[in-house]
């Protein structure tokens, strides 16, 4: 009996949430956050993202020389969601549009759909976030990534914001 009622708790507490994450207020997980802990969570990362770059849905991507494309969420996304507990990740050879959602994430916050950065094909996921999905938080940057691509249409890469553009816009919805 008091596991149902706990049960029942916690999925109130997740269902009032999701209104907040449906695909016509995308991430609005910033406002789930204090105000004080975002403003520390502007800086994305130093050395890593010289080559990233960033969707307005906080996914990022990092253009490998063969033409592939590693994606994962920004330091940003990980700290407004907390501790991720489930990723969902596609198949391996999905094609996807830019902006097509590739999956989700779920943390004891919240969860949050993940948009596809750039039109191509799904060539590998992060198997490790099967048994480890906190991986997204504790390095968001290299061993948390969600997804290799292909990148069927480079000036796609163009509308994408860099580092600056994506601190920016950041503190642009902060305010």
């Amino acid at each position: 009996m008091t596991a149902c009622v706990m049960l029942r708790c916690l999925t109130s507490n997740f269902n009032s949430a999701l209104p907040l994450l449906t695909r016509s207020a995308p991430f609005l997980l910033y406002r789930l956050a204090p105000r004080a802990y975002l403003q520390r969570s502007v800086a994305t990362a130093s050395r890593l993202s010289t080559a990233l770059k960033f969707t307005d849905k906080h996914e990022w991507i990092k253009v490998e020389d063969e033409g592939v494309g590693t994606v994962g969420i920004s330091n940003f996304a990980q700290e407004a969601l907390g501790d991720v507990v489930y990723c969902g990740l596609p198949e391996v050879g999905t094609k996807l549009n830019q902006q097509d959602e590739f999956g989700a994430l779920e943390s004891v916050k919240a969860a949050s759909e993940l948009y596809s950065p750039l039109t191509g094909e799904v060539t590998e996921v992060n198997t490790l976030l099967a048994d480890s999905p906190g991986l997204v938080n504790k390095s968001c940057y290299k061993d948390g990534w969600l997804m290799k691509m292909t990148i069927d249409n480079p000036a796609e890469l163009d509308a994408l914001m860099d580092e600056k553009a994506y601190e920016r816009y950041i503190r642009s919805i902060e305010d």
